[in-house]
Formats: C-alpha cells, structure tokens, sequence
C-alpha cells in the first residue's frame, strides 16, 4: 500500500491479492473477513466464489465505510472444490490428484458501494505436470501451501509444477486484474487515470 489517499478497502488478509492491487499503483485499506466458506448444497463452484467474495463485501461495509473490494477462490478438479489443506496429508494427496491433470481455478470478486452491489466471475484452466510424491512432500515442507486453495501458490515454487495456463495467472493468485478493472470502472475509477492523478 502507498500514502496516496485509499480508494476503497480490501476484504482481504491476503498478501497476494495486496500485492496485485500494489502493483497497479491503487491506494486502499486492507483487512479480512471471517464468514462460513462452505459450500451450499446444490451449489456450483462458480456460484459459491461469487456468493462467498459477495458475502465478504457485504460483511465489510457494516464496518467499514465507502467502497468495498472483495474476492474468493476455488480450485476444482472433476467437479470437487479443493479448500485450503487441514494438513500434510491433506496436501499431499490434492497435489496427487491434480498431478498431470488439468483443473479450473475460479475466482469470484465483488464490489460494493453506495447502493451498489456488484460481482464478475474469472475461470482459468491450469494444467500441472507429473508430480512425484517426494516433490509434493518437500513442497510441503516449504510452507507455501498452506492456507493456499488446492494446496498450491501458482507465484511461488508451484510455479515448477505448471505446464499450461489458459485464461488469468491474476486469478490464479487470488484476484483477477481485468474482472477487477472492470468493476471499479462501473463505479467510476479508471485504474490508469486514477494512478495519473494521484
């Protein structure tokens, strides 16, 4: 974050998704949001990261004034949404199962302001190369998965894993750039002018 006056806040601990608003050179203010992050029964993947990121800027505004930011992200494998890993063994075995495979990383975001209420969807497929168990383990061991959806940080060491990626690596991270762009603009703040004039 800078010194310039913030535009909005972020409910958001996440380092990662600060990092990418700073990267765009935007003011803001920053803190998480404990809400329940499970998924409803019936729900799709794609409703429940647009629900949830919905769910935290609303539980944001009752405490913080003014504009709202908010993002959640799922990974999914044949339909299953992998959360954060409980443990070693959690993590590993996610990493098994996404191992030469193909998945989806979904990343709901929504903005709040005024009256205003809302959410844009990024759906990017990640192709993972073989990854041998001694690998996973010692990834583990790095620290990088945990708190991580799907047990992986795609900007760090998981990076070695990734032969492919179709849609946005800004998603992947936790917070994509273009659906975020876009909706700050529906509210009147164009990123490019708004660092101009700061």
């Amino acid at each position: 974050m800078n010194d310039r006056a913030p535009l909005f806040h972020l409910a958001s601990s996440s380092p990662r998704r600060a990092a990418i608003l700073d990267a765009l050179g935007v003011a803001f203010t920053q803190g998480g949001m404990d809400i329940d992050e499970r998924q409803l029964r019936g729900e799709t993947a794609e409703d429940m990261v647009v629900r949830l990121a919905a769910g935290k800027a609303a539980a944001a505004s009752r405490r913080h004034p003014g504009m709202i930011l908010a993002a959640d992200t799922a990974v999914v494998l044949d339909g299953t949404v992998f959360g954060k890993p409980r443990d070693r063994e959690d993590a590993v075995a996610m990493l098994a199962r996404l191992s030469g495979r193909s998945h989806r990383v979904l990343t709901g975001v929504a903005l709040h302001w005024n009256a205003e209420r809302r959410t844009a969807l990024s759906a990017t497929e990640v192709r993972f190369r073989e990854i041998h168990p001694d690998e996973a383990l010692a990834y583990w061991h790095s620290g990088e998965p945990r708190g991580k959806a799907g047990a992986y940080a795609i900007q760090g060491l998981a990076g070695t894993f990734v032969e492919k990626i179709s849609g946005s690596y800004s998603g992947v991270v936790g917070l994509p750039v273009f659906e975020t762009a876009a909706l700050l603009a529906e509210a009147g703040i164009d990123l490019l002018e708004s660092t101009a004039t700061q």
